[in-house]
């Protein structure tokens, strides 16, 4: 039987492959960044990366799970995923996980996928509203947007944007 940690990676392993699943029917090449990066002649404009580096808030290296680029859509967003069962840690790295998004990632969109209905009500309520204060900001000032989304809002997202 898998125990803490190990459960988490294998449930958010399976929200990973949703989104894969999602967008590859959408029509976007799914392909990890380091084989990318070296050939990126070799794929097309409507790419979903894989394990995408940035810089983190203390200096180090950092991957994001997926970033997702459209020439077609003209459109580059990055997608960061987090699966919370029961209640546990993931809470308590929201506020990290945020300022992250806010100030290292450089995308014009960032997706933060949350599921598994284990998250408290609280931190899923301060999320949203960090988000909602960040996209008043900078709608003006640099366009970037953060979207706070489950599973099902993503879907949805996906088939509002890739008609």
């Amino acid at each position: 039987m898998k125990q803490g940690g190990s459960y988490a990676n294998s449930s958010g392993g399976v929200l990973e492959g949703l989104v894969e699943h999602v967008l590859a029917k959408k029509g976007f090449t799914v392909v990890k960044y380091k084989d990318w990066l070296p050939k990126q002649e070799h794929y097309g404009n409507e790419l979903l990366l894989k394990n995408v580096p940035y810089e983190g808030l203390y200096k180090h290296a950092s991957t994001t799970e997926f970033v997702l680029i459209s020439q077609k859509y003209n459109l580059e967003t990055r997608i960061e995923c987090k699966w919370q069962q029961v209640s546990g840690s993931v809470d308590e790295k929201l506020p990290y996980l945020f300022l992250n998004c806010s100030e290292k990632m450089t995308e014009p969109h960032i997706i933060i996928l949350l599921d598994g209905g284990g998250a408290k009500p609280g931190a899923v309520d301060w999320l949203r509203g960090v988000c909602e204060l960040f996209n008043i900001r900078e709608s003006s000032i640099s366009g970037r947007k953060i979207d706070l989304m489950n599973m099902t809002e993503f879907v949805q997202w996906a088939n509002a944007t890739f008609k």
